[in-house]
């Protein structure tokens, strides 16, 4: 159980009472005169988020009154439930969807990535798990994709995100095997090889599984784990290069989502590959111009070797179509250009079935985790083109990057497989999780409720 939640407190707590706000006008000529008129004269109930404290008669904190956004956004109450008084604390309402809102709310915004800090006092709130069980399994799982991100590249590199997965399974009832180094050459993943040779912590493929019903459909996970990204020999510019930790992003995603999946038990076999490398610069670096011919068979010419991410999700998702998955889903960190266009807090989705994209859009509107359909319009496949090779991983033109990344990979999928691509930011400035700048899961909870409403109805 994570440190801002308790299931088995028996001592006194403090109510947290939720207001929906719009509801708050009715809400305020119901309360005493005193209440109102302090209500009036701070302001409270002008903004989702806002709380207020009441205190008894001997100074002691007795009820916090506490505004909910009218479409019930867990993030829009972020930024204060961090402030609350360290102490234990329970909701007091009876709407069950309001209380998952401010369950919701009070971890995503007590997270402090504390791996390298001394631990602080938490507001601790006292929550029903035979209720609630889905909402903390859903911010564990949250918890989960941010510490991955935000750990530094030196204690996450790809060694280190190995041992992390192999640990993750045994407590998961998984499986767990991976290709290391020159492995891969021998078991034919060329692509994740080459980006990966240069670092002295040594290229793998990760795969974990779960579930051994082969009358169940197989879901397949793949995550882009580019553990560090210099760039490569295209090297970014420091203000680029600040961050770059999170690109292992994806993997993170796909392991918090494999422990959604795992705790909700969904009827599914599960398949979970992290191709993790780190995209340095050495002598054996990769350059710009190389070929190289991918698991699949097609030759990719290196247009630019900041675009690597790509480059090892093409024998991943090639070697996840062999198992012809029922699904196969992958996140991956991959292009700013899907920031360019959406922003960093929604996420595009592509997928070779334009249902799918509506179905996840409208789940990240059910979750306030906000989704975006984007199109793979297959004009814009000559933008990939190589004049040596099959296909380029870099496009011939400034637009539309995050659309050829995503007809870059659908090029390693099997037509007949049900593929969904997830360009997430990993990240945000503050704005989700109420002021800490960090590794974010942007597309988690979205994508966790369409699966759940495809495989248990």
């Amino acid at each position: 159980m994570i440190d801002c939640f308790v299931t088995d407190y028996q001592g006194a707590s403090v109510a947290v009472e939720p207001i929906n706000k719009s509801a708050f006008d009715l809400w305020l000529k119901l309360q005493s005169e005193y209440l109102e008129n302090v209500c009036e004269n701070q302001g409270f109930g002008e903004k989702a988020g806002q709380f207020f404290l009441d205190y008894n008669k001997a100074g002691e904190l007795s009820k916090v009154y506490l505004v909910v956004s009218e479409d019930l956004n867990p993030y829009s109450i972020c930024e204060k439930i961090n402030q609350l008084p360290a102490g234990h604390y329970h909701i007091e309402t009876d709407d069950n969807a309001m209380a998952s809102a401010v369950i919701r709310g009070w971890g995503f915004g007590q997270y402090r990535f504390e791996r390298y800090l001394k631990a602080k006092d938490k507001a601790v709130l006292v929550v029903d798990k035979e209720r609630f069980g889905y909402d903390l399994a859903l911010v564990e799982a949250t918890y989960t994709v941010r510490d991955l991100i935000n750990t530094p590249a030196d204690d996450m590199g790809p060694t280190e995100l190995a041992e992390w997965s192999e640990e993750f399974a045994k407590r998961h009832d998984m499986s767990f095997d991976q290709l290391v180094g020159d492995v891969l050459l021998t078991e034919n993943f060329p692509t994740i090889h080459i980006v990966g040779r240069a670092s002295h912590k040594a290229p793998r493929l990760i795969e974990l599984n779960w579930g051994e019903d082969d009358d169940l459909p197989l879901l397949t996970l793949v995550g882009k784990g580019v553990c560090f990204d210099t760039g490569g020999n295209n090297m970014k510019a420091a203000e680029f290069m600040r961050w770059m930790k999170k690109d292992m992003g994806g993997g993170a995603h796909v392991l918090g989502l494999a422990q959604l999946i795992i705790s909700q038990q969904l009827p599914v076999r599960l398949k979970v590959l992290i191709p993790a490398v780190e995209n340095a610069v050495s002598g054996s670096a990769f350059r710009q111009g190389d070929v190289v011919t991918s698991r699949s068979g097609q030759s990719i010419e290196i247009g630019h070797t900041d675009a690597e991410g790509r480059v090892i999700l093409a024998d991943s998702l090639t070697y996840a179509c062999e198992f012809k998955p029922d699904l196969l889903i992958d996140f991956a960190t991959l292009t700013g250009a899907a920031r360019v266009a959406l922003g960093p807090t929604v996420t595009p989705v592509f997928s070779n079935r334009d249902e799918f994209t509506e179905a996840i859009k409208k789940s990240g509107m059910t979750t306030c985790d906000e989704m975006w359909p984007m199109p793979l319009p297959v004009r814009y496949k000559k933008y990939i083109k190589s004049t040596i090779a099959d296909i380029n991983n870099s496009a011939s033109l400034p637009q539309a990057g995050c659309i050829t990344a995503g007809l870059f990979l659908q090029s390693f999928v099997d037509e007949d497989i049900d593929w969904v691509h997830i360009d997430t930011y990993g990240w945000n400035f503050g704005d989700r999780t109420g002021g800490t700048e960090g590794g974010e899961a942007l597309g988690l909870a979205a994508v966790m409720d369409w699966l759940k409403t495809k495989y248990q109805g």
